[in-house]
């Protein structure tokens, strides 16, 4: 089952411990479709300039995603200047150029329109409102947000929010957003605000997901080599809306199975620059990395 998804394409600039790179392929719709393609069909919505080049297209094309969505308009695609420290879950932004993406107003084709799962990805929450007032009857709508809307546009957030059934942020936007310190009272006030379920990103630490009556707490995958946390939350979404959107269940255990799924996805996009190991898998090594995390939370009850 194809997922929709409106975000962002960008080229980023990012400095690490461990290297640099200069005006690699990014933006939060290039993460999450090229993660989600491991498990579905992907339709891809988002502006780029007159600059970007057609190898990027190609790959995209290459992974299923259809590009129908993707407007190219007169001027420079989004560009991101980043640093990270070896606190590599703290990114800090050197530079931002929205270029067309400053006047981006996302047009659906009208194949679109009938699209069952929907993931909004880091945009204007009124966009995102934009979005769903165009797309007829979804079965799922997820979406993301940061600190700069949540403190900016509060309000048109939590509207957006009212129709709005998984929210994903980090940990500290969570507590901004409910304005409650507590990390299990801020999940129920932002669910009041309209989510059935709030996955929360806690970056090495890996994931919480709050729903009716349940706490479901997921390790990050652990590994030797960390170079780039670019993305990784949009990859972590993909795969995490990939594979539900796959199985077409959404009930409890089959969330938390799609949790996992995210959370591999996620640690094979940090150990290189870019999508760049996420050119290389196939779907036997997330497989492999799916169960060794089962292995890391196994444990027998008490006699």
């Amino acid at each position: 089952m194809s997922i929709l998804v409106v975000g962002s394409v960008a080229f980023d600039s990012i400095k690490t411990p461990f290297g640099e790179v200069d005006d690699v392929l990014g933006g939060s719709a290039c993460y999450f479709s090229t993660s989600a393609s491991f498990f579905t069909d992907v339709s891809l919505v988002a502006v780029i300039g007159e600059d970007f080049p057609p190898e990027h297209i190609d790959f995209l094309a290459g992974r299923n995603i259809d590009l129908e969505g993707l407007q190219r308009s007169t001027g420079e695609t989004f560009r991101w200047k980043g640093r990270y420290e070896y606190d590599l879950n703290e990114a800090h932004t050197l530079e931002t150029h929205l270029n067309v993406f400053e006047s981006f107003r996302p047009q659906l084709p009208e194949n679109y329109r009938d699209a069952e799962y929907v993931f909004l990805a880091n945009i204007d929450p009124e966009l995102q409102l934009e979005v769903l007032q165009q797309v007829r009857n979804p079965k799922l709508v997820a979406c993301d947000t940061m600190n700069f809307w949540i403190e900016g546009k509060k309000q048109e957030l939590i509207r957006t929010l009212d129709r709005v059934d998984i929210l994903v942020i980090n940990e500290g936007e969570v507590r901004q957003l409910a304005d409650e310190p507590n990390l299990v009272k801020a999940a129920e006030i932002i669910r009041s605000f309209g989510p059935k379920t709030l996955v929360v990103k806690r970056g090495e630490y890996g994931v919480l997901m709050f729903s009716e009556g349940s706490i479901f707490a997921a390790p990050a995958y652990p590994l030797e080599e960390v170079f780039d946390p670019t993305g990784a939350g949009d990859t972590f979404a993909g795969g995490f809306i990939g594979y539900l959107a796959a199985t077409r269940n959404l009930d409890e255990h089959n969330l938390r199975k799609a949790i996992v799924f995210g959370t591999v996805m996620a640690s094979f996009t940090v150990e290189k620059f870019s999508l760049d190991r996420l050119r290389d898998i196939d779907y036997t090594e997330i497989e492999t990395r799916y169960k060794r995390i089962k292995l890391l939370t196994d444990f027998a009850d008490l006699d």
